[in-house]
């Protein structure tokens, strides 16, 4: 890696120890500057062990980490930058918060003492919708309003990388998809170069311009949403992913009931179609549609 220019490059590798046994992670990759990146992939394959080794939560065993031609961490030369020392933003999947802080001393503990704290703790409270909840306790607030005081608190240093751990995945379909606006516009609003564990391919394709694809502690792939997930997209073919809920027999064919994204579907099955398969699988569903109707 050379130490020149804008951006973030790093390889690192750091074994892990589970249940499981033991993994190897061994990640390296340049992150264009201002760009917002997924890491996607399987529970396990190391995507959170990754932003924790960006932000200095968890020691690579080896590597280097690289920031605007700033080294935050090599294991060879003994560099190894603490968290507060690192441009950085956390989002965690269970916020964090301080309990005992209100909203707008959760967000002034983060700002510190910066010039103008105030004025920009003001800025940060209208920028997300939260100047009404300045004075409650993180207690008194929902799911959607507490992911804000965190997404409020990741930016209030102005972080040169924001790091986001799943961090709408427990909140209903109407809030994530209002939150992930919000994320966007934050992300283009300060510049950000932002990287984003997500398990949700619509979360992806809305808010990434690359994903990072991590399998068994190692990118497997790299490219555009489109680019690793829409590999027919020409075609007459559509898969589409989907969990099995419940198999019943019918006559001569079997009814199973599918979980599709959000969606409780049925469909038709034959003894060989199920041959293998059992409730609580995930499955790709296809079916051949040269010009698939399309409604709203």
């Amino acid at each position: 890696m050379n130490q020149t220019g804008t951006g973030i490059e790093f390889a690192l590798r750091k074994s892990l120890h589970g249940a499981g046994g033991t993994m190897i992670c061994d990640v390296e990759a340049s992150l264009a500057d201002k760009s917002f990146v997924a890491l996607f992939g399987p529970s396990g394959a190391g995507k959170t062990t990754l932003l924790r080794m960006l932000a200095g939560l968890t020691r690579p065993d080896t590597g280097r980490i690289v920031v605007d031609g700033t080294c935050w961490f090599d294991a060879s030369r003994g560099i190894d930058l603490p968290p507060q020392r690192r441009s950085i933003g956390f989002v965690f999947q269970d916020y964090a918060l301080f309990p005992n802080f209100t909203v707008r001393e959760n967000l002034a503990f983060a700002v510190g003492k910066e010039k103008g704290e105030g004025r920009w703790i003001d800025e940060l409270l209208d920028l997300t919708a939260l100047q009404d909840l300045q004075d409650r306790l993180p207690q008194t607030l929902s799911g959607g309003q507490k992911q804000r005081v965190a997404l409020a608190r990741a930016i209030a240093r102005k972080p040169r990388l924001l790091l986001l751990d799943e961090p709408l995945s427990a909140l209903d379909t109407a809030m994530r998809l209002q939150l992930q606006e919000q994320l966007a516009d934050l992300h283009r609003r300060f510049g950000l170069t932002t990287v984003l564990v997500s398990h949700d391919l619509g979360e992806v394709f809305k808010l990434a311009q690359r994903v990072l694809r991590i399998d068994s502690g190692s990118i497997v792939q790299s490219g555009t949403p489109a680019e690793l997930f829409l590999e027919q997209r020409l075609g007459g073919k559509i898969n589409l992913r989907a969990q099995v809920l419940a198999l019943r027999r019918e006559d001569v064919v079997y009814v199973v009931s599918l979980l599709l994204g959000q969606d409780v579907v049925e469909v038709i099955a034959t003894d060989d179609d199920i041959t293998g398969i059992g409730v609580g699988d995930f499955v790709e569903v296809a079916t051949k549609a040269f010009s698939p109707m399309l409604f709203k």
